[in-house]
């Protein structure tokens, strides 16, 4: 135990990585990065980057809402992320009189600054390495429940130790597979407002033709403030709270790019894999990827239609459709870009090395270890493809999905001994938040995708796997899903909000045969009763086999290759990123420039085609080339690409200059190096960002909201 300790850490010291590959830790900047860094132009220090003593630019980067980045870009807590990041904000506030997803928002005073309720934004306070406070009491004798369990309760107590006493939040989190631990010191606010959004025209130009594509020419940002109390400490919403005054906010660089300009992205990437073996590789090429991306494509045939044929419909669907199709279209690119690298192939020949090292390393774990593993990925791979098809496309059908949240409900209504002050407490939480679930919903849409669904889960799911009910269903209607469809959601009174408010309203248990013979609850039932039967248990004991593999080979390759400088994967804590402007050539014959300008929106107009359609305004200002301090050279730029190792989670992450200056907002990778997440490609891994030129020029010149612009620290 302790030598193996002693190999994770000791990595830290050692070696070179490819170069612009890497999702750093900005607690080991100093020792792993710093000089590297500065040698590709950076001129700040590592200390300035992260810092516990003192303010530094980790306290200007936040955790936006879920699954973002944001920064904050002045001494009143505005906050700058993505267009996309903040797209459920701004669909919720929408409705067809104020129809921001179209127009566009903007707040001229504070009073105009909309609450935006369940979101918020966390802050790193501090980060620890409390590895040997873990690892050594988790035995070997463990098993991976129990070792979880044990990792869950050590976990627990140090995130006590660290934060009680104060309004900070601990969380431990694991890296390397589960060999190394660090703990997370949070700062959250949950009165977050939403200041200022483009509109679609601009934020999601491009739209899904677009999407993880170079050129690009989306200007994809929105503007958000954090509150607090007097206090400067976090607040639940109250309208006499003020705006945060941040630790550190980024001053905003008009300097501009060139051609191998130091760029550096702090953020929260959200997950990769880039140590699994080759037949990982495998399943995710042949049987992941293609049931997922089969599904999806499916789904957004039937929304897209449905979104063009009513402006209701597409505000409804907004957001869920870029969710939607963000991945698919990704893990399209992520495909091409794995048989392109010769993943799988590369892989094994890493493998054979490693084969050979563990025999002549005498460790017989070491030795096995391979072959176990791809032993258990052969009995994972099928479940796995089943579980996306339930997942992706059962659940992908929203009543189903919602009738799947009946399911504790009905449990207590079924129990031999009725608990009533419980049921009338799930039924009252399931009341509370059916209005949510009916404003973005469409019936008739989501009929048609219950019968498509349906039919690709009955022709590409071995028959083993499906329910009885679906089966009975199936050939009660001769094959007619969409006979089906129509006599579900006109009987369910799971499908219709005055049915349902009729059913929760004072619901006890004499009333829940009513929700047990709703015909969508009992098809969702079956499929929940079908993924416990036959799914569930071998499915979570295999995951968790693969993860003690994953954690042991992760182990085995840094002691293998001890001069290797080894990242962690990503799991959407704080992470440094470095590179340079950079473009690239995508295939033969083709090179792509690192910049685009005003000049590519206006070449792309086209105003039949929504994606591409150009407000009157910005084209105005392009005819009369009012660019106001923001142009350069007789142009606007828009984005550029550089070398930064990106991923999901960095969307909306601050694009910083060697000065530690924003030069730009992180929002997108290039399609062919989409594969990153698994295999970085120095020659075709691109991330894309905003210039920030492009966004200031929006806030003042399109938009007129120069208030926004004069409180924020501007360098020329």
């Amino acid at each position: 135990m302790k030598k193996l300790l002693l190999v994770i850490i000791s990595f830290a010291i050692t070696g070179l990585s490819v170069a612009g590959e890497g999702m750093w830790l900005p607690i080991f900047l100093k020792q792993l990065n710093e000089s590297e860094m500065q040698a590709k132009g950076m001129k700040v220090s590592a200390e300035d980057i992260y810092s516990v003593n003192k303010s530094s630019m980790k306290d200007a980067v936040v955790l936006f809402g879920g699954g973002c980045t944001g920064e904050i870009i002045s001494d009143k807590g505005l906050l700058l992320t993505n267009h996309h990041c903040g797209l459920s904000q701004i669909q919720a506030h929408s409705s067809l009189q104020n129809d921001y997803l179209k127009n566009g928002f903007w707040a001229y005073n504070q009073d105009q600054e909309i609450p935006c309720p369940g979101l918020s934004v966390t802050f790193i306070i501090s980060i620890e390495d409390v590895t040997s406070k873990i690892i050594p009491f988790l035995k070997p004798e463990l098993t991976e429940a129990e070792r979880e369990l044990k990792i869950r309760e050590l976990s627990s107590t140090i995130e006590k130790e660290k934060s009680n006493g104060t309004h900070y939040t601990g969380s431990v989190r694991s890296f390397y597979n589960g060999n190394q631990f660090y703990l997370f010191i949070l700062e959250t606010f949950k009165d977050v407002r939403m200041v200022g959004a483009p509109p679609g025209s601009i934020g999601k130009f491009g739209g899904d033709t677009d999407n993880w594509m170079w050129p690009r020419h989306t200007g994809d940002f929105s503007l958000f403030r954090v509150y607090a109390g007097k206090d400067n400490k976090p607040a639940d919403y109250a309208k006499e709270n003020q705006p945060f005054q941040p630790r550190h906010f980024f001053p905003v660089s008009l300097k501009g790019i060139q051609q191998g300009d130091f760029t550096m992205v702090y953020g929260f990437p959200g997950r990769t894999t880039q140590y699994i073996p080759s037949f990982a590789v495998k399943t995710i090429l042949e049987t992941i990827n293609p049931a997922r991306i089969k599904i999806r494509t499916g789904r957004l045939q039937i929304i897209d239609e449905a979104m063009r044929s009513s402006d209701l419909v597409r505000i409804q669907y907004y957001s869920k459709q870029a969710s939607i199709a963000n991945a698919w279209k990704k893990w399209i690119g992520e495909s091409k870009g794995l048989k392109r690298m010769n993943t799988i192939a590369n892989k094994k020949k890493e493998e054979e090395d490693f084969q050979k090292w563990a025999l002549e390393s005498g460790n017989k774990d070491y030795a096995t270890l391979l072959s176990d593993y791809e032993k258990t990925y052969v009995k994972y791979t099928p479940l796995s493809k089943t579980n996306d098809y339930i997942n992706e496309a059962i659940y992908g059908v929203e009543l189903l999905r919602y009738a799947r949240g009946f399911n504790k409900l009905a449990t207590l209504c079924q129990a031999k001994v009725k608990d009533e002050k419980s049921i009338a407490e799930e039924s009252k939480r399931i009341l509370d938040g059916a209005s949510g679930f009916f404003k973005n919903l469409d019936a008739a849409t989501d009929k048609k995708l219950f019968a498509a669904m349906l039919q690709m889960y009955l022709t590409d799911v071995d028959v083993t796997m499906h329910p009885a009910l679906l089966t009975e269903m199936r050939s009660k209607y001769k094959g007619n899903l969409s006979e089906y469809a129509d006599e579900l959601y006109s009987t369910s009174m799971l499908s219709d909000s005055l049915k349902l408010k009729s059913l929760l309203t004072d619901f006890t248990s004499k009333k829940s045969k009513k929700l047990l013979n709703d015909p969508a609850f009992r098809l969702s039932l079956a499929f929940s009763d079908l993924y416990s039967a036959k799914i569930e248990t071998e499915f979570n004991q295999l995951a968790s086999k693969i993860n003690a593999f994953n954690r042991k080979y992760m182990a085995a390759q840094m002691e293998m290759r001890p001069d290797q400088k080894f990242y962690p994967d990503a799991n959407s804590t704080l992470r440094v990123a470095y590179g340079n402007v950079e473009g690239y050539e995508p295939a033969d014959g083709v090179t792509y420039n690192y910049f685009t300008t005003i000049e590519g929106i206006i070449e792309k107009e086209d105003p039949s085609v929504e994606e591409f359609e150009v407000p009157a305004k910005l084209s105005e200002l392009y005819q009369t080339k009012d660019y106001g301090r923001y142009g350069v050279n007789g142009t606007l730029p828009v984005a550029f690409v550089a070398s930064n190792h990106t991923t999901g989670g960095n969307s909306g992450s601050p694009v910083l200059n060697a000065n530690g200056e924003l030069i730009g907002t992180n929002f997108d990778r290039v399609w062919e190096g989409t594969m990153s997440d698994i295999d970085f490609d120095p020659e075709h891994c691109r991330n894309i960002s905003l210039d920030i030129r492009y966004t200031l020029f929006v806030i003042d010149k399109y938009a007129g909201c120069t208030r926004l612009i004069d409180e924020m620290k501007i360098v020329q």
